[in-house]
């Protein structure tokens, strides 16, 4: 348990230096826009993960670029989990992909997320994709967002792509919509993730 706890403290050191020292000319395939971008708050104590698989969101509500932007929602989202109506300890997600594919970073990969649904999110890597895609499709800019930064962080956390999956498949919810989760039924998104760690490695 302390060999675990101290693993932990230390892989929380890096990612964060990491993160710190990222911006988006350094990532490739994707435009990563950081915490300080966003404007993000400062985030409350967390309970500490190793990522161990990926699970796909989808942000849930009708996402319209011409009303209001992704950094926006970002920062509205946050602050009403970490408000008393969730309380919280950061926005749940460790990244958000807009409709024109930016990736947002958001908690910290070593910190567990939080859900509103009834499934434990310990170790699992949550990537979400603004929109409601029960409503809305994906644009091939996510998609294509989605792939690159999902193989990144398998090679990354030495995650199975077999191991991803989608919200649905550990609760009983709609998420993340039958328009995106359909790329999971299919077979398409793992394939193309399968894909693309073969020409990173």
């Amino acid at each position: 348990m302390k060999i675990k706890t101290h693993f932990l403290f230390i892989a929380l050191f890096f990612s964060s230096t990491f993160f710190a020292c990222t911006s988006s000319k350094e990532i490739t395939d994707y435009n990563f826009i950081s915490r300080e971008e966003w404007n993000a708050l400062d985030a409350k104590p967390f309970n500490l993960q190793v990522p161990e698989r990926i699970t796909i969101h989808h942000e849930g509500t009708v996402f319209d670029p011409e009303k209001r932007t992704a950094a926006t929602s970002l920062k509205n989202i946050q602050s009403w989990g970490m408000g008393n109506a969730r309380n919280w300890s950061d926005i749940p997600y460790h990244f958000i992909i807009d409709f024109e594919g930016n990736v947002f970073e958001g908690r910290n990969p070593f910190t567990k997320g939080e859900t509103a649904t009834d499934y434990d999110p310990s170790g699992h890597l949550l990537v979400s994709c603004f929109g409601n895609f029960e409503e809305q499709l994906l644009t091939e800019k996510q998609f294509n967002s989605l792939v690159n930064l999902i193989s990144e962080m398998c090679l990354r956390f030495d995650i199975a792509p077999e191991t991803i999956k989608g919200h649905k498949d550990f609760t009983t919810t709609l998420c993340p919509g039958k328009n995106l989760y359909k790329y999971l039924e299919n077979g398409e998104l793992i394939n193309a993730v399968k894909k693309r760690i073969s020409k990173l490695k």
